[in-house]
């Protein structure tokens, strides 16, 4: 459902994925049999595919390089209704990622940025910061050192234009590396705070979650590190995979949806794809546990099949 003519500017990667679904472990030394794809990805080339794929007015700010994938992938998003303003490197390739699929669905990606590393503050068109649109900032380009700038100038750009703002986190061991004080010290301000229970967790300074975490335990985690982040946005929403998604907004109201019940085939750009969900029910101003209900029911499009893009 069209959010009311709002604009939404998505900064951040656009990557081609080199998907591998593994029949089972993966045999170090030798071969391991596997079905493989070439598809669509990047944290932020996602969120604006799903959300122009809801008919959302959509950009797209990133940087590819001069090559066939950039090219393609410039095109693939452009039949999705996506608005590419895309900066063309010369030298460096489009950003590439190779993602292991394991038969549960959980993936590990290994990314070369190529052209994403230099995204640059001149890279952001000026024309599409204006008062009323929404910024979405993937978290990748804060953590990456050479973006940082470009992310850091984005959500300075959008606060004069009197733009609503969001971050999703990203990864956590990006995050892990670039510090969660630094990270934090980065967003302080925004509107909209996305991350999952571990980026949560290490932000609020609080333990890592188990995998096999009881629900209510998870969920007790969740909402202390929603009440800690509140701090630092307006509004925090903690993604919670197979548990649903919890969040705590900037007048202190709480709620928690689950996650739709679907068979998982892959959970590439789940994350991605709950914030295209999102974002827009928040925007129109609907109850918290009902934004989380159409994260969730976007991101399990996502997870039932392989590849990340509508």
């Amino acid at each position: 459902m069209r959010d009311g003519g709002v604009r939404y500017v998505v900064v951040g990667q656009w990557m081609t994925d080199v998907v591998a679904e593994l029949p089972g472990p993966l045999r170090h030394g030798t071969d391991t049999n596997a079905s493989v794809q070439v598809l669509g990805g990047g944290a932020a080339a996602n969120t604006a595919a799903w959300l122009a794929h809801d008919g959302q007015d959509t950009t797209l700010v990133a940087r590819i390089g001069d090559d066939l994938l950039g090219r393609a992938g410039r095109a693939e998003l452009e039949r999705i209704g996506v608005v590419c303003r895309l900066a063309v490197d010369p030298r460096r390739p489009s950003g590439t990622c190779i993602v292991l699929v394991t038969p549960d669905g959980e993936r590990t990606m290994i990314p070369d940025p190529g052209a994403n590393e230099a995204l640059a503050p001149q890279d952001l068109p000026d024309d599409v910061f204006v008062a009323g649109a929404h910024l979405h900032l993937s978290g990748y380009t804060l953590l990456v050192d050479g973006s940082r700038m470009a992310g850091l100038a984005a959500l300075d750009r959008a606060r004069l234009r009197g733009m609503t703002t969001s971050v999703d986190v990203a990864s956590v061991g990006p995050l892990a590396d670039a510090g969660a004080g630094r990270f934090l010290s980065w967003v302080t301000g925004i509107d909209v705070l996305l991350a999952n229970e571990s980026e949560a967790a290490l932000l609020a300074g609080l333990p890592e979650p188990r995998p096999d975490e009881p629900e209510g335990r998870l969920l007790a985690g969740a909402a202390l590190a929603a009440r800690t982040l509140c701090s630092v946005a307006g509004t925090t929403v903690v993604k919670l995979g197979s548990r649903g998604a919890y969040v705590q907004d900037a007048s202190g109201v709480t709620a928690h949806a689950p996650a739709e019940d679907v068979d998982t085939v892959d959970t590439t750009g789940a994350g991605d794809a709950f914030a295209a969900g999102w974002l827009p029910a928040w925007r129109s101003g609907v109850e918290p546990a009902v934004a989380l209900q159409r994260g969730n029911h976007v991101a399990a499009q996502v997870v039932t099949r392989v590849g990340a893009r509508p």
